[in-house]
């Protein structure tokens, strides 16, 4: 009851900090990002290596442990995992809470690069990535042609709408996926192989002797100063048929003699279906610290744009939208904010008969609701303030309670309650009255 009453004692107190209390909900939601899953921070991090042909065992013993090794001397980490499979080796890096992430990235890019010298020859750098529950995609961005090709499509999507796409804010854009690699595949016949005393090895080794890429240089020619190219790397796939596997005494040998080139994908290793039919598509990924109603709001706005980057006959749509779960439980929290505060009023108007009473509570209700539902998401996530430009949490800090003492005079309404103080004291009194006549 105290609150009620100094809540009464002081209404244009109450007023006051229920306007500030709205303009504060105001101005909370624009700064804050509207998302289900929260800036986790999650203190891991991942490295993925890939290497073309290896086996697991291979993988394990050349590849993963010098990362389990070097990565021990980073500061802060906690375990060191790996997973070696064919051609992969995945590593998963936990560290202890509180750690920063910033310098342990770092730090983990600089063992990387330290560990690669002691790999074999051919070791690509690997990727180094943090994994957060908010970078999940958000939609899909679809690409279909009815005449087109899918290593068409995937190269104009890749080569064209990416660049632009990757530009949007707080989109981290990966590559496109569902369509096979273009790969120029050489077919050898074992058996004329063995008819001039060849093996597989020979042409490994005259295609890599008679396509290579060398640099090019300047020749003085009179007083010219010409840039000259070598003819070293081939043009025209074709023109790998007249590469010599052997020569020497006797007729030459070579490729067209014992194969054949096409222009062909390589294996099939994962495909994308839309409606039952192939597609190509470039998954809309966030970063962590964006929201997902302004991601795909940006997307969305940007597809007349990325649709005249490719040819007429392909079509760009968005698919798969998961903004709408953020908007419906949104929708769904104001809704039952909204009746809750139309009830509560309902009640204080039918029992007490009070109808400034029941609008206030309608008023500030809703605003209160507005803080809530801010305050629900900065309790998963941490608040980017954007004047300070450092990251901050709200804490409840629980506070003593305080009794103050009474004051001389508490309301206008004093004889009010002063009558009914009087009545309530006159009641036991008249109880104890009729239940002695009653006896």
């Amino acid at each position: 009851m105290w609150l009620v009453r100094a809540a009464l004692r002081r209404p244009i107190t109450v007023l006051v900090l229920v306007v500030a209390l709205g303009l504060s909900s105001i101005l909370a939601i624009m700064r804050t990002r509207v998302d289900i899953f929260p800036n986790l921070d999650l203190p891991v991090i991942y490295v993925a290596q890939p290497y073309g042909g290896m086996s697991p065992q291979q993988m394990e013993g050349f590849i993963s442990y010098y990362y389990e090794y070097h990565f021990l001397y980073i500061n802060g980490i906690e375990s060191v995992e790996a997973k070696s499979i064919q051609g992969t080796a995945l590593l998963r890096l936990t560290f202890h809470p509180g750690t920063n992430m910033s310098e342990a990235l770092a730090q983990t890019i600089s063992y990387v690069n330290r560990a690669r010298a002691f790999m074999p020859p051919g070791t690509v750098s690997p990727f180094v990535i943090r994994y957060d529950a908010g970078t999940l995609p958000v939609g899909y961005m679809v690409f279909s042609s009815p005449s087109r090709t899918l290593a068409e499509i995937q190269d104009l999507a890749l080569n064209r709408v990416r660049p632009v796409f990757a530009t949007l804010p707080g989109v981290s854009s990966p590559p496109p996926f569902g369509g096979n690699q273009r790969t120029t595949v050489i077919n050898v016949d074992p058996q004329k192989l063995q008819a001039y005393g060849l093996s597989p090895e020979n042409v490994v080794q005259a295609l890599t002797s008679g396509n290579s890429i060398q640099p090019a240089g300047n020749a003085d020619i009179a007083t010219t100063h010409t840039l000259v190219t070598t003819d070293s790397t081939v043009t025209q796939i074709n023109d790998l048929l007249s590469i010599p596997l052997k020569l020497g005494s006797g007729a030459s040998v070579y490729i067209r003699d014992v194969g054949n080139v096409s222009d062909s994908s390589d294996l099939l290793a994962g495909y994308a279906l839309l409606n039952g039919k192939r597609t190509i598509y470039i998954p809309v990924t966030k970063r962590p610290d964006a929201s997902t109603l302004t991601v795909v709001s940006e997307v969305r706005q940007n597809l007349a744009r990325f649709q005249s980057l490719v040819p007429e006959d392909i079509q760009i749509t968005y698919e798969f939208d998961q903004s709408q779960y953020v908007r419906d439980a949104l929708s769904s929290v104001l809704r039952e904010g909204l009746i809750g505060a139309l009830l509560t009023g309902l009640t204080l108007l039918l029992f007490l008969r009070d109808w400034r009473s029941s609008l206030i509570v309608v008023i500030t209700i809703p605003f209160a609701l507005l803080t809530a539902v801010v305050l629900l998401k900065l309790a998963g996530a941490d608040h980017q303030y954007h004047d300070a430009g450092r990251t901050g949490s709200l804490r409840r800090h629980p506070g003593r309670r305080r009794h103050s003492p009474p004051r001389k005079h508490p309301c206008p309404s004093r004889q009010w309650r002063k009558h009914a103080a009087r009545s309530s004291s006159r009641q036991p009194r008249d109880r104890n009255s009729s239940l002695a006549r009653d006896a």
